[in-house]
């Protein structure tokens, strides 16, 4: 069967996250029920990370097995027809090996946390991003996620139901930026290692909010570090403004031909 990944954004407002669920509606459901209105019989598809519900992603990758050969192209047209009006769209399809997987192929995931400090409600950006209503400090934000970077026990960063073998991980990147908006700052987040905790971008995030604001310092961020206890972390930001940017591959699938014309 041939082999397709698929690179995938989404507006995860509407869904109960990546993973498919019985009761609730998920983007894996959405992308499985338009594959099989291709062919009845496509197996499941697997992803390069689950997001939960409300998380969005400009660069989710999964992959899936088909019957027959699709050129890649037609194949991402085909299903973004069948995905309406569900917010996922396929943004490109290309055939990888058959031992190819979006998951265990990946050596890194990209994430981005967008929060907005202003007086007014969001409109536009309405759950598309964390509104606060008080300004921040970005430079000591930057400090607080510096003494995050490099390899740590982050017990206190992540969910009591996270499934992960080990707590144990290297945060590669961690770099916010603070942007004017109208009538107020953004400020994003970007955040870069070969794989997350549950919860982690979200615990990290919520937590440099209270040294942006003054109630926490960067020391309090080594200190609830150091703890390995999740009573330790500050308060755990809300989903709405969290993406997954992209994931990372050795030899890229979505990359740009170089071979000769």
């Amino acid at each position: 069967m041939p082999r397709y990944a698929l690179l995938i954004e989404y507006n995860g407002a509407p869904f109960s996250g990546w993973q498919r669920q019985k009761e609730h509606p998920s983007v894996q459901q959405a992308v499985e029920e338009a594959l099989r209105k291709l062919e009845a019989d496509c197996p499941g598809i697997g992803a390069a990370g689950r997001t939960d519900a409300g998380v969005h992603a400009s660069g989710q990758v999964a992959h899936c097995d088909m019957t027959k050969e699709w050129d890649p192209f037609r194949l991402s047209e085909a299903l973004n027809h069948h995905l309406k009006p569900a917010p996922v769209a396929i943004l490109q399809a290309a055939r990888v090996a058959d031992d190819w997987h979006a998951r265990f192929s990946a050596h890194e995931r990209r994430y981005m946390f967008r929060l907005m400090s202003r007086r007014a409600p969001l409109v536009h950006e309405a759950g598309k991003a964390w509104h606060i209503n008080h300004p921040l400090d970005r430079d000591m934000m930057q400090a607080g996620a510096d003494r995050l970077i490099g390899l740590h026990d982050f017990t206190t960063f992540r969910s009591t139901m996270c499934q992960a073998d080990s707590p144990v991980k290297t945060l590669d990147e961690f770099r916010v930026e603070e942007h004017t908006i109208p009538y107020g700052t953004e400020y994003r987040f970007y955040l870069r290692a070969r794989s997350f905790l549950h919860n982690q971008v979200r615990s990290f995030v919520g937590t440099l909010e209270r040294v942006g604001a003054g109630a926490w310092s960067p020391d309090d961020v080594t200190t609830a570090l150091e703890a390995c206890d999740r009573a330790a972390c500050g308060p755990v930001c809300p989903p709405q403004g969290l993406y997954l940017m992209g994931v990372g591959y050795a030899d890229d699938p979505f990359a740009p031909s170089t071979a000769p014309a």
